[in-house]
């Protein structure tokens, strides 16, 4: 990344290499003076400018000072956060929001001003899904509002099936514990403090990352295959092997075979850990499923169930060594 400005006329240029194509792009991100009105991420003394989405270059007032910032991390928009503000006083929803959009770990930030609209929100992300532009990841929620309280609406939370995390936003102390005892992930006390509020988005970032993490790890564990337009979730450990077939695969378990859009390459690198091997450009085989290993006039094959399998010469010493390994021989 290369940031230039030019100082006479407050002028910013970002050139950014775009890893998909491996090409240079450069953008005009700002024109005007760092205390004019043009700005709509100014953040304090300075000006935070946003480059898809992310937080890339940030001036401070004095004209002499450019400080860039990395923005690979937050340019992949799927590692930032999608924010709910909740607030029944108008100027206190906007600071909240004012200070939530200046922060690079957050993708976007809407408000609400007030529970029955949030409620309203939040359910219509939680049926849409998580892939959904409406998805919501953490609502930030004042107590003290009119109709039902914020621990009212913590509360009803409560019962989704996955809900979004919650970090309370109030001028009170006396909830904390009760605030706590609904799972929230913070507790941040008006006036809120930049600072403070930086911490409750790192906090919840944290845990945003662990369940994503937790989703992944959990749909490693099967494939989603379509049969008669119906899913099916398939555990990898039912499969014996897999079947080259173009940009398809298919996957052979005792009960049956499924086609599946993924390419044998990509299914190698996801399973190679859990005891997949390649032993042939059509074929990856799961190491515990091999019921013989033939050798024929300088030839090698693989039994698995009721199909043979034949091994290439470039996999042959390998598979054998590795199989050897396994045996303990």
């Amino acid at each position: 990344m290369r940031v230039r400005r030019q100082v006479g006329h407050h002028r910013a240029e970002l050139t950014h290499l775009d890893h998909a194509r491996g090409t240079p792009r450069q953008m005009l991100l700002e024109t005007a003076g760092v205390d004019g009105p043009e700005h709509p991420e100014r953040v304090g003394p300075g000006v935070a400018v946003k480059f898809d989405g992310a937080h890339a270059l940030r001036y401070g007032t004095n004209p002499g000072i450019t400080q860039a910032t990395t923005p690979l991390k937050h340019l992949n928009s799927g590692l930032m956060l999608r924010v709910l503000a909740v607030d029944d006083e108008p100027p206190a929803l906007e600071e909240l929001l004012y200070l939530l959009r200046a922060d690079p770990r957050v993708r976007s930030a809407e408000g609400a001003t007030g529970a029955t609209e949030a409620l309203r929100r939040i359910g219509g992300a939680v049926d849409a899904g998580p892939e959904d532009p409406s998805a919501i990841d953490v609502v930030f929620l004042d107590i003290h509002m009119a109709g039902l309280t914020g621990l009212d609406v913590a509360q009803l939370l409560a019962g989704f099936a996955a809900p979004p995390l919650i970090v309370f936003v109030t001028a009170h102390e006396g909830f904390a514990v009760h605030a706590f005892d609904l799972k929230a992930v913070d507790y941040v006390l008006k006036p809120v403090r930049r600072e403070r509020l930086a911490e409750a988005v790192r906090r919840v970032a944290e845990q945003v990352g662990e369940r994503s993490a937790s989703v992944h790890d959990a749909a490693a564990d099967q494939v989603a295959v379509e049969l008669g337009g119906v899913i099916r979730f398939v555990p990898v450990d039912d499969i014996a092997y897999a079947e080259a077939q173009g940009d398809y695969a298919r996957l052979h378990t005792s009960s049956g075979s499924h086609l599946v859009r993924i390419p044998l390459t990509t299914l190698e690198e996801r399973w190679r850990s859990r005891g997949f091997v390649r032993i042939h450009r059509r074929h990856l085989v799961a190491l515990n499923r091999i019921d013989e290993l033939r050798l024929d006039a300088g030839s090698m094959s693989v039994r698995i169930g009721g199909a043979e399998l034949a091994v290439s010469r470039r996999h042959t010493r390998a598979l054998r060594d590795l199989l050897m390994r396994q045996t303990g021989r």
